[in-house]
């Protein structure tokens, strides 16, 4: 960290370009505070906030597109790889799904300022068919905002950089010892929160075999999409399922018996919204609710969707 001011001098806008285009691919490194450091070393040396900001933008252009083009070739498979790679909870996927389904491609405008949010838009876009001119529009306008605001608190507060600057400077090695432990810290708590996230959502799951044998038996279970809006969207549901989001949940479950057989499903990672949603059935004294082990993809594995059945509201 003291020796960053002077590769930013030294190198210019290519140490920029470079962190950025790491940070913007998935890796925990920081970006924002290089921009401000970039910033704030344009009052005061010969360094370029216009190409800081050109380099910063090109990074996250060529990153969105990326990203863009995979979830338009791959779809529903590179979000959940993303969220298997993620440092986030598993319900990322979901979630930034429902927030991205509200705002549209606009959404990209803060996406960067919203973590997690920033891996996910960029190939939500591309998985729901969004016009590629349009996504490049405010995939463009986002990145200069972002980027545009790290560099103006640079340059807004250059004189309080400075003096943190000289101070890490004083402490020369141990300073990256220090900074690199915060990092680490920090990616063991990101590390830890999504562990404690999984052993929250463990429990008893039924596999497709047995969800198949009680349809076969008679026992008419009662199976729930707890899949988001934009992922029903790309992929057709089992058939009959009912749409758990179509409705307020103390409606339905007010609607339903007790004793009945709920087995809920979703699309991603560790089943961990059906997970959620099955929790909810339980507590409201559903015994015999269970997550489908494998969700979608186990279901599908086994039996091809009927393109004429779709899943059915509330």
């Amino acid at each position: 960290m003291p020796h960053l001011a002077e590769l930013i001098q030294l190198y210019g806008v290519l140490i920029v370009f470079a962190i950025v285009l790491v940070e913007q691919f998935g890796l925990p490194i920081p970006a924002y505070p290089v921009l401000i450091v970039a910033g704030a070393l344009a009052v005061d040396a010969d360094v370029s906030w216009q190409l800081v900001w050109l380099a910063a933008i090109g990074a996250c252009l060529i990153c969105d597109y990326f990203w863009f083009r995979a979830g338009r070739f791959y779809g529903k498979r590179i979000l959940r790889l993303l969220c298997k790679i993620s440092l986030s909870p598993d319900s990322c996927v979901n979630q930034t799904e429902d927030r991205f389904r509200k705002f549209g491609v606009k959404s990209l405008l803060v996406s960067k300022f919203i973590p997690g949010f920033n891996t996910i838009a960029a190939p939500l876009s591309g998985s729901i068919g969004t016009d590629t001119r349009v996504f490049l529009l405010y995939s463009v306008t986002g990145a200069a905002l972002w980027s545009g605001t790290g560099i103006l608190l640079g340059i807004w507060f250059h004189n309080s950089v400075d003096g943190v600057l000289d101070t890490l400077s004083d402490f020369g090695s141990t300073a990256l010892v220090v900074v690199a432990g915060l990092l680490a810290l920090f990616v063991a708590f990101k590390y830890a929160e999504r562990r404690r996230h999984r052993a929250r959502t463990s429990m008893e799951r039924i596999d497709v075999s047995g969800l198949l044998a009680l349809i076969d038996e008679g026992s008419d279970p009662l199976i729930i999409d707890a899949r988001s809006l934009s992922a029903q969207q790309m992929e057709a549901a089992i058939p009959g399922a009912l749409v758990f989001k179509a409705c307020k949940p103390e409606h339905l479950m007010a609607s339903l018996d007790r004793e009945r057989h709920i087995v809920v499903y979703c699309s991603c990672p560790n089943d961990v919204t059906a997970a959620e949603v099955t929790r909810q059935f339980i507590a409201n004294g559903f015994h015999r609710a269970r997550p489908l082990k494998g969700g979608l993809d186990a279901w599908n594995g086994r039996r091809a969707p009927d393109p004429d059945m779709d899943a059915a509201p509330c």
